[in-house]
């Protein structure tokens, strides 16, 4: 019997914003899932008007038609994993809680996307306290990157790895997560380094050779993504954060390959796929 046969492909949702240029957003993320063997569903959250260079406009989708979306999905399909991205208001926020709390998928891989590459605000203010209330103790795993882990402790500025731990730790002490990702992407050095932090005080660091480009828009989300769809084929979160990094890293390695856009391109989500074309 062909091996390839008995293994289950997972099904991962993403619920997320729309970025129309494909780079980051629910497109990317479902890029991410499909190179890394997972049958990837997609609920909108939002709509940008998004390119290369920045946001010119968010349109969100209300918070009812969120909910049909959802309950279509988790009604007919069998969801192994949840990746949830960019939520712009808390009503939507407190839908999304309230679908994952009814259906309870396995995993949940919360990216608390407050602020686009170019700096124009993805998140509305008034639904950060949604976010940290109702999504964060919901998670298996929180990933956020530096400013957004600033964010959601009312901090300043971070500038070292002690910093990093400390942060994730707080985090998963505060807002009640199962595991945080603390990513140090905005960190100076030839290294980017990630620290996860998990139950029992479990600490491991994830490092990657610093690729020098201008080519990372939609980083967060696709790593968020790849450790979604690579969860239920590890069934380990360490496991799944290692190879999703690894994931990533080629995919910046890789994105200069691409011409897309005048500002800050997307990664080669499909570098290892192509390759062998």
């Amino acid at each position: 019997m062909d091996v390839r046969a008995q293994k289950r492909i997972p099904n991962v949702l993403t619920i997320a914003g729309i970025d129309p240029s494909g780079g980051a957003g629910l497109l990317a993320d479902v890029k991410a899932m499909s190179a890394l063997g997972a049958y990837a569903a997609g609920a909108p959250a939002a709509l940008t008007a998004q390119n290369t260079r920045g946001v010119t406009g968010v349109m969100p989708i209300p918070a009812s038609f969120v909910e049909a979306e959802l309950e279509a999905v988790f009604s007919d399909l069998r969801i192994d994993a949840v990746k949830i991205g960019m939520l712009n208001d808390a009503e939507v926020i407190e839908t999304v809680a309230l679908q994952l709390e009814k259906y309870s998928p396995r995993w949940v891989v919360v990216d608390p996307v407050m602020v686009a590459k170019s700096g124009d605000r993805l998140l509305r203010e008034d639904a950060l306290e949604a976010l940290k209330r109702r999504l964060m103790p919901l998670a298996t795993l929180v990933t956020p990157n530096l400013p957004e882990a600033a964010e959601l402790l009312a901090k300043g500025e971070m500038t070292s790895r002690d910093e990093m731990s400390a942060a994730a730790r707080e985090i998963r002490t505060h807002l009640h997560p199962e595991w945080v990702l603390v990513k140090g992407g905005h960190l100076s050095g030839n290294d980017s380094a990630d620290c996860l932090c998990g139950p029992e005080g479990f600490t491991e660091w994830f490092s990657a050779a610093r690729t020098h480009t201008k080519n990372t828009h939609g980083t967060g989300c696709t790593l968020s993504s790849a450790i979604a769809a690579l969860l239920p084929q590890t069934e380990s979160v360490p496991l799944a954060v290692k190879k999703a990094k690894e994931y990533l890293s080629g995919a910046i390695q890789h994105a200069d390959e691409l011409s897309v856009g005048s500002g800050h391109g997307p990664t080669h989500h499909f570098w290892q796929l192509w390759q062998q074309m």
